[in-house]
């Protein structure tokens, strides 16, 4: 099967391959083709096939529709793959068959090509009537009628049932139900067979439009039940759980939404997956996980839930950073690992705060860490020269100097007794007297007004390099953008007031976060949460006080009057102060 005369260089090939399975297979001139390859093991396989250098290649059914990889023989073995869902297996469908069937015959090379198919003999006769025999096209559209339905009563198309038995009549399952009726299950092609017919259809599909409610969110989606779980995977996620801190059901480790709560857990936890078929499965589950976290996040906005929508600002820094949050996040940087935290507070401890850039605390976490550095890549270095590598300090540096570090400035924007327009008002962050009413921010109550908050980059590491929107998740399988979340609660009511995300913050953003003042006298206490979306342990917390001496309310689109003309007597007071860089939730 291998050719001696490239022995010598398959030989070298083999030896910058990382599988030891396609290791050994390659030396005997076979090769394999799945997704559990590293990327670079698949593009030298793909190579040395399609060069001749090996001339058996094992792959998967994917393999037919993935790449076109042409062959003088074509082995199927099998018609049929165990699904998980329904716990059984099942048969391919035919059309994969054929394609895997289509990659026989190497064109300028073979005037033929050769397929064999291994399959039951109960099945044999089934097979040879496709191959053998044109394959008919029928239509699809009953099983997706009602979409098609509600997309053209959205257009405007269908107004009425007549409407809807028309636009039947102008689509192709209507040609091949009078040429082939018994396959949509119709007796005869009389006209009022037929009318008959297309009415009960149209009848259901109306039905099922309103039983589905079609502009109501279903809260019982199931996001993940497409996962494959795999023959005897149930055993692998039984002994995986074991290693992990959330138990989950025992009677459902054959569940493709328990295998994504194992492999969530597995990514925070960063712990060994049972194979690479795992590997391959995390990534799907987490290509889709932040979509399903913005969404989580609106929800919770439109229904005010402000430690829920904490919860799911938090879930997404985990998901980017690949840890847990109560985890420490020194540990998110490069090659860092929880038995080499001793070297920080070692280094802390023996420091004077000259040596630490003034900062008298120790090092916790990484807003501790950047604050000691100060953008000096030499205190970084001294800290962990005891234990790494110049190359590994190197990498976690350049870790820690692009990470963001932001200046916070607000101000109050809306109207006020006594101007004619809107206004704007500095908000100051020094500490809080809440004796001294001259540093308080009066507002009327029953208002609208915007927190206009400004956001500057201030990292002293990045002075001398271009700056990248991208953001430092090396456990993420996908590039992303630095992002934050602006959420606006008060926090004796756990209720979320306003939430607004910002992009990358470059040199400098400006974001508007719009609220009411309530209409009730008292003392309110609201918080300004600064949630990164990339990163665990950069959040801000910023407080903002507020008290209301009467209720009222000033009409925003006229210019209000004097206070003698108007008996307004209302005042809120609203005072800012910034509870730190590391700001603790």
């Amino acid at each position: 099967m291998l050719n001696s005369k490239v022995s010598g260089s398959i030989e070298a090939i083999i030896a910058t391959v990382r599988d030891s399975n396609l290791k050994l297979t390659l030396a005997f001139g076979i090769g394999m083709h799945h997704a559990g390859l590293h990327e670079r093991d698949r593009k030298t396989v793909e190579e040395l096939f399609v060069n001749c250098k090996i001339q058996v290649l094992i792959a998967t059914s994917t393999l037919a529709w993935g790449v076109n990889f042409p062959a003088h023989l074509v082995v199927v073995k099998g018609t049929e793959y165990y699904d998980g869902k329904s716990r059984r297996y099942v048969d391919y469908p035919i059309t994969d068959v054929l394609q895997m069937m289509g990659r026989a015959g190497r064109p300028q090379f073979d005037d033929q090509g050769k397929a064999v198919i291994l399959v039951h003999d109960i099945k044999k006769d089934f097979y040879k009537k496709f191959l053998y025999e044109p394959f008919p096209v029928e239509s699809s559209l009953l099983s997706v009628l009602s979409d098609h339905l509600n997309a053209e009563i959205a257009a405007g198309t269908i107004a009425s049932k007549q409407d809807a038995m028309d636009y039947i009549t102008w689509t192709y399952f209507f040609r091949r139900l009078v040429m082939n009726p018994s396959y949509y299950n119709l007796e005869d092609i009389s006209h009022e067979s037929i009318n008959k017919y297309l009415s009960s259809l149209v009848e259901k599909s109306l039905r099922d439009l309103e039983c589905s409610y079609c502009i109501e969110i279903q809260e019982d989606a199931e996001e993940y039940a497409e996962l494959p779980v795999r023959h005897n995977e149930d055993q692998l996620n039984s002994v995986l759980a074991q290693q992990l801190p959330l138990q989950v059901n025992p009677h459902s480790y054959d569940s493709a939404h328990t295998k994504t709560h194992l492999l969530l857990q597995a990514h925070f936890s960063r712990a060994q997956l049972p194979c690479s078929d795992y590997g391959t499965d995390t990534k799907t589950v987490l290509d889709n996980a932040i979509r399903i976290c913005q969404a989580m996040l609106d929800v919770c906005a439109n229904e005010g839930w402000l430690v829920v929508s904490l919860s799911v600002c938090q879930l997404v820094q985990m998901i980017v950073q690949g840890r847990w949050l109560h985890d420490s996040s020194l540990l998110t940087l490069p090659h860092i690992d929880k038995h080499h935290l001793y070297l920080f507070r070692k280094w802390s401890n023996k420091k004077s705060p000259s040596d630490k850039g003034g900062y008298t605390g120790a090092i916790e976490g990484l807003p501790e860490l950047m604050a000691v550095c100060g953008g000096r890549e030499s205190v970084f270095a001294s800290i962990l020269q005891q234990e790494f590598q110049h190359s590994q300090i190197n990498q976690a540096w350049s870790f820690l100097s692009h990470l963001p570090a932001v200046d916070v400035f607000m101000s109050v924007k809306g109207w006020w007794e006594g101007d004619r327009e809107k206004t704007e008002r500095p908000l100051s962050a020094a500490g809080v007297n809440l004796r001294d009413d001259s540093s308080w921010c009066e507002v009327h109550a029953d208002q609208e007004y915007v927190l206009q908050v400004s956001l500057r980059r201030i990292n002293a590491g990045q002075q001398r390099r271009k700056q990248d929107s991208k953001a430092q998740a090396p456990r993420f399988p996908k590039v992303k953008d630095e992002g934050w979340f602006l959420v606006l609660g008060e926090v004796d009511r756990r209720e979320l007031l306003a939430v607004k995300r910002v992009g990358y913050v470059r040199n400098q953003t400006v974001a508007s976060v719009a609220f009411y003042t309530p209409e009730t006298t008292g003392k309110y206490i609201y918080t300004l949460y600064l949630m990164s979306d990339s990163y665990l342990g950069l959040d801000h917390r910023i407080i903002v006080w507020r008290r209301f001496f009467a209720k009222d309310h000033l009409k925003s689109q006229q210019a209000p009057t004097s206070p003698a003309s108007t008996g307004i007597s209302t005042a809120a007071t609203v005072k800012m102060c910034q509870a730190g860089a590391n700001g603790q939730l």
